[in-house]
């Protein structure tokens, strides 16, 4: 397949629609290649061509049949056309239209019609003229991006013109609104899933039709219209009040406060401080239930507070640096509501989609809903996959060591059932499988006081055990909500998921010490009662450690 790229964007290689269409191209690229064929790409930058305007002369079909008597880089892109079995017109929409060089560009194609009028069969116009070419098998696809929020009512006269002379309903076209966000790094996670939509489209076009799910996907707002007309003002740099330039710092964080996800207010305003430490200058943020507003005169009351040099913070949203990790090294510091940084995605992450605002929350992972049906899909793994069997082992053997050990050992063959929509991980089946091999020891021994005893002692070697690996117990389920495996980039999360997996550890190979004495002691009412609150209280620490830490680190202390 001959692919023609007709780049039309004035700004060349620098252009935001031309990387929605290399993305098209990679995915005919990928479907044709898939197939066993070969692909050639040939990209055109109009704007580095020698393309002359028509002169409306008609020597092209009176004088010289075919041939344009302007001698310029056009012969050539002709022949490129009639070569081509794909043509890719990328541009951007300038005054409601293409640029002008373009349209230059599809002037000078002339000379591939006949002069003689003839009933057009396009479904558009009232005549045209016979090309002198056989064209009709050329699929057309027109990418473009414009500066408004959306496409839709923008693209009429460009319709319009293609459809006389490529026929109405012969070509396919993917509009995008606010195309100058393909240029900016910050934003590069919103437009990389759009990029990847187009690819998606590509792939279809490239051996049929896009089909009614991508399209609809790619008419889907990279932001809604609040949040990118605000970015958009912002972008210019002038204060619309004063008229006056904006220092880069005051833009970027307009910037910023445009992108907060109001739909997120959870009934408490917030306002974020930004304290940039190198240029000595504070700007706060008012993030309320009506959305943002950006405040240069420090007269609101901080309630969390964020200092950093401009660079890092900077460097930070263009995805250069991870946020967790930068936290960690204390390359910036956090005072006040750490709550905010915790869920910082919720509420500055991307406002188009319905996606969990924690990556890989709950849900099933991006990948995962795109490999298999919903069906096989498997939820993040969840820590009752592995407690279950074990506090069913402690309470039910500690009771009657035979028919405990056989309601124990049930449960391990139940439990990948009632939890089979679950991942499992390597803890839980460790604990699955030690607790159905202590069961059957008390079953033929009879002495459930002893194994139990034993059972707490092994609980706490997985959680100590753990604390030598690159993944703690506890992380092991808990980084879904920090991103996965992203996690283990972020220090505060891992040290505090080691701290509190040692704390574990040790707390139940002291339960196995205290149980073993009080039980010959014959405190076995005292022994329930403790074995019982201990556990409750190690659960509330967790629960208070986890917010404490990170927020504590964080603050520099």
């Amino acid at each position: 397949m001959k692919i023609l790229l007709i780049n039309g964007s004035p700004k060349g290689k620098r252009s935001n629609s031309l990387r929605l269409a290399e993305s098209f191209i990679d995915g005919v690229r990928t479907k044709i290649e898939g197939n066993g064929e070969q692909v050639a790409v040939d990209k055109l930058d109009v704007a580095s061509l020698n393309i002359r305007a028509c002169l409306g002369c008609f020597s092209c079909w009176k004088n010289t049949p075919g041939v344009c008597c302007i001698k310029d880089d056009m012969q050539m892109v002709i022949q490129k056309l009639i070569e081509a079995n794909m043509v890719v017109w990328s541009f951007p929409l300038y005054y409601f239209n293409v640029p002008g060089m373009l349209k230059n560009l599809i002037d000078r194609q002339l000379p591939m019609n006949l002069p003689f009028m003839s009933k057009t069969d396009s479904g558009y116009g009232s005549g045209g003229h016979d090309s002198r070419y056989d064209l009709s098998g050329v699929k057309h696809i027109l990418i473009s991006t414009c500066g408004f929020y959306s496409a839709e009512g923008n693209y009429d006269s460009v319709r319009n013109m293609f459809d006389h002379f490529l026929g109405k309903g012969r070509y396919e076209t993917i509009f995008c609104g606010q195309g100058e966000l393909f240029g900016i790094k910050e934003l590069a996670s919103r437009t990389d899933e759009y990029l990847a939509a187009v690819k998606k489209a590509g792939s279809e076009y490239a051996t049929g039709t896009i089909s009614d799910e991508v399209k609809t996907e790619l008419k889907t707002l990279l932001y809604p219209r609040d949040v990118f007309e605000k970015m958009a003002d912002a972008s210019w740099g002038v204060s619309k009040t004063s008229g006056e330039k904006e220092p880069e710092d005051l833009i970027f964080t307009r910037q910023m406060a445009a992108l907060y996800n109001k739909a997120a207010y959870d009934g408490k305003d917030r306002v974020l401080e930004m304290n940039y430490t190198d240029l000595g200058t504070t700007y706060q943020i008012l993030l309320g239930k009506d959305g943002s507003k950006v405040f240069t005169d420090g007269s609101q009351t901080a309630t969390t507070r964020v200092n950093t040099p401009y660079d890092v913070w900077a460097a930070i949203s263009r995805g250069e640096m991870e946020g967790a990790e930068a936290l960690g090294k204390q390359l910036y510091t956090v005072t006040g509501d750490f709550s905010l940084m915790m869920n910082w995605d919720k509420f500055f992450g991307s406002t188009a989609n319905d996606t969990n605002s924690s990556a890989g929350g709950a849900g099933a992972s991006r990948a995962e809903t795109a490999s298999g049906s919903a069906a096989e899909v498997k939820k993040n793994p969840s820590m009752n996959t592995m407690l279950i069997p074990w506090i069913t082992f402690w309470v039910a053997v500690a009771i009657n060591a035979g028919i405990g050990s056989v309601i124990a050992m049930a449960v391990c063959a139940l439990v990948p059932l009632i939890m089979r929509h679950y991942r499992l991980i390597i803890w839980d089946r460790l604990s699955l499988a030690a607790v159905a091999v202590l069961s059957a020891v008390a079953n033929i021994t009879g002495y459930g006081d002893l194994i139990t005893n034993i059972g707490y002692l092994v609980f706490g070697i997985f959680w100590l055990g753990s604390c030598f690996t690159r993944e703690p117990l506890c992380a092991a389920y808990v980084k879904y909500s920090y991103g996965g495996d992203k996690a283990h980039r972020n220090p505060l999360f891992m040290k505090a998921n080691y701290i509190l997996a040692a704390c574990w550890g040790i707390l139940y190979v002291l339960t196995a010490v205290w149980t073993f004495f009080l039980r010959i002691a014959g405190f076995g009412i005292a022994l329930i009662v403790v074995n019982n609150i201990v556990p409750l209280a190690m659960g509330a620490f967790t629960a208070w450690f986890s917010k404490w830490y990170p927020a504590w680190k964080a603050s520099g202390k």
